[in-house]
């Protein structure tokens, strides 16, 4: 499961990127097959469970006719998945489930129970409904410390219990600075995946966040971001295999913006965007959400 650093550094060369004109029309046609999903992560936002359930109410009114949930028939409509905090999920989950929004939690603990303050367990977020968990995001490994051990155990966690992980992975911006992103993704989700069998691989979402363009005014461009993405598949490839890698979806996460999203989905290899301080405005969401499809 692991990759060796002889093929990291066989994968994170310039050929790694290359994507020549008949792998790309492949994957463009590959990619009508991975359903989009779209996520608002919430964070530690909004201060009350009043404001919670006017932004779950408004939201629930900007759904368009191609958004639907993931056991939906129509494999081309859009999923939509929000990560409100922990406290509030359970009444959101009942403001938006009726509509066909998926409701998923933040973080959780890889143990079921136990002395572990503050901590909260798979089965406590999967008893009030939730059913996506976001698994290493970059400000749980950077302001609280998770370890690549802590997110593969979670997101074994996870599984188990029969939800789906959304993985993240990216690199910071001493790492981008060092041209190292491609080396620090892999290892990434070499580690966090270890474990996890290819049967499992069908219920995984990958979010690849550029850190250093999430909340800092630096832009990563529609097309370096489609790179990394490919470059993800890659890796995927050697873990697993081909099937894995074109099936998974793999989402952008770095400040996406209703004027971004568009440029962004029009590219083969993103799937989707999970959205941080613009899942925040309902209209803005709203906007992402229903994208212009190319």
């Amino acid at each position: 499961m692991k990759l060796s650093l002889a093929l990291l550094t066989a994968i994170s060369g310039a050929n790694a990127f290359s994507v020549t004109n008949s792998n790309a029309h492949a994957s463009m046609q590959l990619n009508a097959n991975r359903q989009p999903i779209m996520a608002g992560n919430w964070k530690m936002n909004p201060e009350t469970e009043d404001e919670a359930l006017g932004l779950a109410s408004g939201l629930s009114k900007k759904l368009g006719e191609e958004t639907c949930p993931m056991d939906d028939d129509n494999e081309f409509c859009t999923e939509v998945v929000i990560f409100p905090p922990h406290p509030f999920a359970a009444r959101v989950k009942a403001e938006v489930e009726d509509i066909g929004i998926t409701v998923g939690a933040q973080s959780v603990f890889y143990e079921n129970k136990g002395a572990y303050t503050g901590s909260v367990s798979i089965n406590m977020v999967k008893s009030i409904g939730c059913e996506y968990v976001l698994c290493g995001h970059s400000e749980r490994r950077t302001l609280f410390g998770d370890s690549d051990d802590s997110i593969n155990r979670k997101v074994k966690k996870v599984l188990e219990a029969g939800l789906k992980p959304i993985l993240c992975c990216g690199e910071t911006k001493g790492e981008y600075d060092l041209n190292i992103k491609n080396e620090v993704c892999a290892m990434q989700l070499s580690k966090d995946l270890t474990g996890v069998t290819k049967e499992q691989m069908a219920d995984v979402v990958i979010a690849y966040e550029p850190v250093w363009a999430i909340g800092t005014g630096l832009v990563c461009g529609s097309e370096d971001a489609n790179a990394v993405h490919a470059f993800l598949r890659t890796v995927l490839a050697n873990i697993y295999d081909d099937d894995v890698a074109q099936a998974t979806r793999i989402q952008y996460g770095g400040s996406v913006t209703p004027d971004s999203v568009d440029e962004l989905m029009a590219q083969p290899e993103i799937d989707g965007c999970l959205v941080g301080g613009a899942s925040l405005d309902a209209e803005k969401f709203g906007r992402i959400i229903n994208y212009v499809k190319k």
